[in-house]
């Protein structure tokens, strides 16, 4: 087995096994647990009970990325996470790792100021800046493949083999990252199930699941309650 893992403030975390990550949506529209989560205090209570079920990653975002979701602008953004990752720090110990699911380099420095440790982006540090933040912080980040923004990306569902582009695409995205100071030990990656692919493409994805460990980096797998598997 490879010997993958990650560290981030003194910690390290031993990806040659897997994980549970619990997610903690504190969006009001998010189509799994939206609004029912965004008080800080049932955060914390439901981030506890994630934790007592076995997740020692949580992972919290404040901006959904579901199909055609609303966009989120950046101060709201950050009202809904930075309190929540405040209060996990205080109530739930330094042992939990807190990967904050954000696109937006503003929101992962007040994170990680209040303790975070992972960078956890659906857009793969796309935006202006974020490579340049990931390399500074010298964080874990997780790298997702998607096409186009949440609300486009139904329509860029268009492969010639999902395997083979997936993971065409995640290697310039892995380039150009390493290529801006982000070290490939602190790269963890995301083929983006739910994300400009279809019902055949995640089937494909799903069966040939170890044709992406050629990447040679560690994994993440993000399936819970997505619409295909119905």
């Amino acid at each position: 087995l490879p010997n993958y893992q990650v560290s981030s403030r003194n910690k390290t975390l031993n990806l040659s096994e897997p994980h549970i990550m619990g997610i903690l949506n504190v969006t009001p529209d998010s189509f799994s647990d939206g609004g029912q989560f965004n008080a800080v205090e049932s955060a914390v209570a439901h981030c506890q009970q994630m934790m007592d079920k076995g997740a020692n990653i949580i992972d919290i975002g404040g901006e959904s990325t579901r199909p055609n979701a609303d966009a989120v602008a950046t101060t709201e953004e950050l009202q809904r996470v930075v309190p929540v990752v405040q209060a996990i720090r205080q109530h739930c110990g330094d042992d939990i790792w807190l990967s904050i699911d954000t696109s937006s380099p503003e929101v992962m420095q007040a994170a990680f100021d209040e303790g975070a440790d992972i960078w956890n982006d659906v857009r793969a540090l796309k935006r202006t800046g974020a490579a340049e933040l990931a390399a500074s912080l010298d964080i874990p980040v997780m790298l997702m493949h998607m096409r186009g923004e949440p609300t486009t990306m139904n329509n860029l569902a268009q492969y010639d083999n999902v395997i083979d582009d997936v993971s065409t695409e995640l290697t310039a995205r892995i380039e150009e990252v390493t290529r801006l100071g982000v070290k490939q030990e602190n790269i963890i990656i995301d083929p983006g199930f739910g994300f400009a692919k279809n019902y055949e493409h995640h089937c494909a994805l799903l069966s040939q699941l170890d044709s992406l460990q050629a990447l040679g980096l560690p994994m993440m797998f993000g399936i819970s309650r997505k619409r295909f598997l119905a």
